[in-house]
């Protein structure tokens, strides 16, 4: 079975040549995935190749031959050549195939709680994912239900480390606290804006927040 990665890479790999005929550059893939290095990329093509998915072609530059797909894949049609840079999508068919992301503790969606990095791991369907790298955070607090976000949800980040207004983001305060909510600037100010009429946002100096990533999707259980 394959990881997220190497899945998101076949797919964005399989229909760049689908679409062009010829594969796609290593910065693109990076790119495609969210991946901070091209040494990431290496290492998924490899392990790719290991499991007889692709191919290198000897001799050729960016020569990448797709020998197999997965099972729960579907072939996308083909986008306008004009739309090369479409990032890796999971397709629809793979709702039964369900993921492991790293879950990493509580998150606050009231008053920031110290940030937890644990290292279990969360089962996830991998429809609910698009590309990027991705973890998850169970819901802490009220601030944020008038978003139908609740206390006990499990919050799908997309690891991200910028925002534009109106994101829900995990923003990290002073290197030590975490909170879910949404994201605007006020000036020279970074604002933090509860979806609770019961909590006041919350204003910081610029180099006070870290953005850590953004909401991707939300998991309940019942």
């Amino acid at each position: 079975m394959l990881t997220r990665k190497q899945h998101e890479l076949l797919i964005f790999i399989h229909d760049r040549l689908a679409e062009t005929g010829v594969s796609p550059s290593f910065e693109e893939m990076k790119e495609a995935l969210d991946l901070k290095s091209k040494s990431g990329v290496h290492r998924l093509i490899s392990a790719l190749e290991e499991r007889n998915f692709i191919r290198r072609l000897p001799n050729r530059a960016r020569a990448l031959e797709v020998l197999r797909m997965p099972e729960t894949a579907i072939k996308a049609p083909a986008a306008p050549a004009a739309k090369s840079k479409a990032p890796a999508v999971v397709p629809q068919a793979a709702n039964e195939n369900v993921l492991e992301i790293p879950l990493h503790g509580r998150i606050a969606a009231g008053l920031p709680i110290e940030a937890l990095e644990g290292q279990s791991t969360l089962s996830v369907p991998a429809a609910l994912l698009g590309a990027g790298e991705h973890y998850a955070l169970e819901v802490s607090g009220d601030s944020m239900v008038e978003a139908g976000i609740l206390d006990g949800d499990y919050a799908l980040i997309r690891r991200t480390e910028t925002a534009r207004d109106g994101d829900i983001i995990v923003a990290l305060i002073a290197d030590s606290e975490a909170t879910l909510k949404y994201f605007r600037k006020e000036g020279a100010m970074v604002r933090l804006d509860p979806a609770n009429r019961a909590y006041d946002p919350q204003r910081y100096k610029p180099d006070q927040v870290r953005v850590q990533g953004k909401l991707a999707g939300l998991l309940r259980r019942y």
